[in-house]
C-alpha cells in the first residue's frame, strides 16, 4: 500500500506477477491464503493491492481451520534466481509461459464473480472501487466484481459485457482495467485514402496510419496484395469497402460496378468470388449500415486466430447516381431522420457515429439533424438508447 495513492496495480503488469484486490477484511485474508496457493502453484510472486479505504475499515471475520503446510526446504537454482543476463534472457519466456497460465486462472478465479441482477446496467468494479458502486447503484445494476486483477480474465469479461446496453468500469486513479478491456485484441487498423482517410479522425479515431493504393484499391493492387495475405497466411483481417463506384476521385465506373468507362454495359466482376479465389476460407459480405450485423461479423473474425480473414461491406455511395442494378438490389429509402425532443436525453451516443447531419444544441441539451444532409441511413436511429431517433413521417 502507498500512502500517496499512486496506481500500484501498475507494479503487477509491469513485473508481470499475479495480483489479487481485496475489497473488505474478509477477502483480506481469503485472498491472502489463495495467493500462497496461486504463488506455489504457478511458480510466481503475488501482489495483494491494499488501498487506504479497506485498510481502515472494519468487518466480522470467519477465521476458518488453520492449514499447516510443509516447510519448503532451501534449494540452489542458479538458473532461476541469479539474474544475470545470460540467465534472465532465458527466464523471459518463462515468464510469457506463466503469464499464459494465469491468465487461465483468471477465468476460473472464485474471487472473479457475477453478481445477478435484473437490469441492463452492467458494472466491472474491483477492491474499494466496487463496494462504491454497490452502494450508489444497489439492484440497479449487474456486477462483475474482480478479486484477481492481473491477469484480468478477459474471456468472462467479454461474456459479461456482451449482455448490455450500458457497460462501466469503475475504478479509481488510473484506467488500470479500462485500456485492458477496451484493447481484447492488439490490433492496427492500416487504411487507404479516400472517403474512408477521414475516419481516422474524432469521433471514430478508427485508423492509425494510411497506405495510398490508387483508384478502386481493390481492383488496382488489393487484388495483388490480398494474394500474398493468402500465400502466406498472414494473420490479417481485410476489409474491403465497395460503395458500388470509384468515389472520392470522381465517381467514374470499375470492374465492380458492371459499366465500362464509357458507362456502357460491361463485365461485372464479384469481389467476394475473386475473394475466395485467391484462396481465403473465412469471407463474409454484409450490410454496412446493419449495426447489429457488423458487430456479429467483426466477433467472427477476431475470434479466428492466425487466420487471413476478408470482410467485405457493401452499399452503395449516398453521392452515387443509383444504376438500376443498385435500385433492384439495395433498398435505397433515403427518408431523413428526425429526433423527438421530447424523448432525447442529450446523451449525445448519436454524434459518435460521426455523421455530418447531426447537430447537438448546448442550449437545450438535446440532438437534431439537418435534413438537407441526411440520407436516412437509419445508423444514428439503431444507437440511441432511448428511440428518439426515427424516420421522417413514421410514428
Amino acid at each position: 500500500m502507498t500512502q500517496n495513492e499512486q496506481d500500484n496495480r501498475n507494479y503487477a503488469k509491469f513485473a508481470k506477477i499475479a495480483m489479487f484486490e481485496p475489497s473488505d477484511s474478509q477477502e483480506c485474508i481469503d485472498m491472502t491464503k489463495e495467493a500462497y496457493r496461486v504463488g506455489e502453484t504457478y511458480d510466481v510472486p503475488v501482489m495483494i493491492r491494499m488501498t487506504i479505504r479497506v485498510c481502515h475499515s472494519k468487518s466480522l471475520v470467519e477465521e476458518k481451520d488453520r492449514q499447516e503446510v510443509a516447510p519448503v526446504l532451501y534449494q540452489k537454482q542458479r538458473d532461476k534466481m541469479d539474474a544475470v543476463p545470460a540467465i534472465s534472457k532465458r527466464r523471459r519466456y518463462v515468464i510469457e509461459e506463466r503469464e499464459e497460465k494465469l491468465k487461465g486462472y483468471a477465468e476460473s478465479c472464485p474471487f472473479n464473480e457475477i453478481e445477478m441482477n435484473d437490469t441492463k446496467i452492467g458494472i466491472i468494479a474491483a477492491g474499494a472501487a466496487y463496494l462504491y458502486a454497490k452502494e450508489a447503484l444497489g439492484d440497479k445494476a449487474l456486477y462483475l466484481k474482480l478479486g484477481f486483477t492481473y491477469s484480468l480474465p478477459m474471456e468472462k469479461i467479454k461474456a459479461f459485457s456482451d449482455n448490455f446496453d450500458e457497460l462501466y468500469v469503475i475504478e479509481e486513479l488510473d484506467p488500470f482495467m479500462e485500456e485492458q478491456i477496451r484493447h481484447r485484441k492488439d490490433t492496427v487498423m492500416i487504411g487507404d485514402i479516400g472517403c474512408y482517410a477521414l475516419g481516422g479522425a474524432a469521433p471514430l479515431n478508427a485508423k492509425d496510419l494510411a497506405v495510398c493504393m490508387g483508384d478502386s484499391t481493390f481492383f488496382h493492387t488489393g487484388i495483388n496484395s490480398l494474394t500474398d495475405v493468402a500465400y502466406n497466411g498472414s494473420n490479417a483481417i481485410c476489409v474491403i469497402l465497395d460503395n458500388r463506384i470509384t468515389g472520392m476521385t470522381g465517381h467514374q465506373d470499375n470492374p465492380g460496378t458492371g459499366y465500362n468507362i464509357k458507362g456502357e454495359p460491361a463485365t461485372l466482376i464479384d469481389v467476394e468470388t475473386v475473394v475466395k479465389v485467391l484462396g481465403i476460407k473465412h469471407v463474409r459480405t454484409v450490410n454496412p449500415l446493419d449495426l447489429k450485423a457488423m458487430k456479429e461479423t467483426l466477433d467472427w473474425v477476431f475470434a479466428m486466430e492466425d487466420e487471413p480473414s476478408v470482410i467485405i461491406t457493401k452499399w452503395p455511395c449516398v453521392l452515387k447516381t443509383y444504376s438500376k442494378e443498385d435500385k433492384a438490389q439495395f433498398n435505397l429509402d433515403k427518408t431523413p431522420c428526425v429526433v423527438d425532443a421530447d424523448k432525447c436525453i442529450g446523451c449525445k451516443k448519436c454524434l459518435s457515429t460521426g455523421c455530418p447531419a447531426l447537430r447537438y444544441d448546448s442550449e437545450t441539451k438535446k440532438s437534431s439533424i439537418a435534413h438537407v444532409d441526411c440520407v436516412g441511413c437509419t445508423v444514428c436511429m439503431q444507437v440511441c438508447p432511448v428511440q428518439a431517433i426515427s424516420r421522417k413521417g413514421d410514428k
